[in-house]
């Protein structure tokens, strides 16, 4: 019994495969081969139809494989098709390289800090603009009722795990793992917060500072954070090329491509392309905004912590600040400096250790912020 046939293209009647009765040889039609034809704009036309009839019977073909297997097998393969696509899509959107499209960010309002022109069109007068905001977000927790729907809390698989640095509680639960450039496989587990969801390898789990609690303590910790976050808004900056931008397009991050629309609840709202903080200053002088591209202690120092991406630091000398994990902790480390400097810069509160017989020059966390303006003075 066959589906039916499909109209006929370029002469070629494309027939569906079939469902039930399938050969022992193979499921579904072989593709119609190829002739060689002369590049004219009818036959180019017709090839193209022809490429198209043999993608859909591959289609075809493939659902017909699926669809001969017991229900319990076509299950397993959907799981794991499924499980493959939200990796990609987990390891995109950690590289900040998912593709949204126009996404459009809620918050309670914005306010703008600063407004730098980038350029000014010189046919239509057209302007663009370098917005940073500061922008009130409401949170929006994950309750522990939807946990328990969601995950379940008595799953064997699932640990309720308490950070004894932060205090902060997770539910940790098996990820895919993913392969290492050498072929290795690596084991992940992703942790569920009431904030955020986020993916740590076994083995920098087995280094942190995650523990295994009882129930009774995860949710009560966990409901702690639920009612801490409600009844705040989250503040935070972000930067926005407005205007025109088709022109400047390509000076923009080709690794960061989020188009944003920022609506605040008094109905005024923002449409433009997300820059990086770490971002800023190569958008500013390939525009040669030399003066522009300057940015606070304040600025570099979040943007290392949380993107984890070197940025350049001037000071006295050429350093550049990034974010190294020593110990199982992230901290914040100068690389550059000379050796001729180095009781200097300990003297503004930076100091060293010694790690696999090298001297490395490293920033107190906590103080960060005043050190760093002492450094770029």
């Amino acid at each position: 019994m066959n589906i039916g046939s499909a109209p006929t293209i370029c002469g070629s009647s494309i027939k569906g495969p079939s469902v039930v009765g399938v050969s022992a040889t193979g499921f579904g039609l072989r593709p119609p081969p190829f002739t060689d034809t002369p590049t004219t704009d009818s036959h180019l036309d017709c090839r193209y139809a022809r490429i198209l009839s043999v993608a859909a019977q591959s289609i075809q073909r493939w659902l017909n494989r699926i669809l001969a297997l017991p229900i319990a097998l076509q299950n397993a393969i959907f799981d794991e098709f499924i499980s493959l696509v939200e990796a990609r899509v987990d390891a995109a959107r950690q590289a900040g390289t998912l593709d949204l499209g126009v996404e459009t960010i809620a918050v309670e309002s914005f306010e703008v800090i600063s407004d730098t022109l980038l350029r000014t069109d010189a046919t239509s007068g057209a302007t663009t603009h370098l917005l940073e905001l500061e922008i009130a977000r409401a949170l929006k927790p994950l309750t522990l009722k939807r946990l328990g729907e969601h995950f379940g809390l008595d799953t064997a698989r699932h640990r309720l795990m308490h950070n004894a640095r932060s205090g902060r509680v997770a539910l940790l639960v098996p990820a895919r793992s993913m392969l290492s450039d050498e072929g290795t496989r690596i084991a992940r587990f992703e942790m569920i917060r009431p904030l955020k969801r986020t993916h740590i390898p076994a083995e920098q789990l087995a280094e942190s500072s995650w523990e295994v609690i009882e129930q009774p303590e995860f949710e009560r910790l966990w409901q702690a954070e639920v009612d801490e976050a409600t009844s705040s808004c989250k503040r935070e900056r972000l930067h926005l090329a407005t205007g025109l931008l088709l022109p400047v397009w390509d000076k923009l991050p080709s690794d960061y491509v989020r188009v944003s629309r920022i609506a605040a609840k008094d109905g005024s709202s923002l449409l433009g392309r997300e820059v990086p903080v770490h971002s800023v200053p190569d958008l500013c002088r390939s525009l040669g905004l030399e003066e522009a591209s300057v940015l606070s202690a304040e600025d570099i120092v979040q943007a290392v912590m949380r993107s984890g991406r070197p940025m350049e630091v001037r000071g006295r000398e050429a350093l550049t600040l990034k974010r190294s994990l020593v110990n199982g902790a992230q901290r914040l480390e100068l690389a550059g400096w000379s050796a001729a400097r180095l009781d200097w810069y300990k003297a503004q509160g930076c100091f060293t250790e010694i790690i696999r017989y090298q001297t490395r020059l490293f920033v107190p966390t906590d103080q960060a912020n005043a050190i760093l303006a002492r450094l770029t003075r």
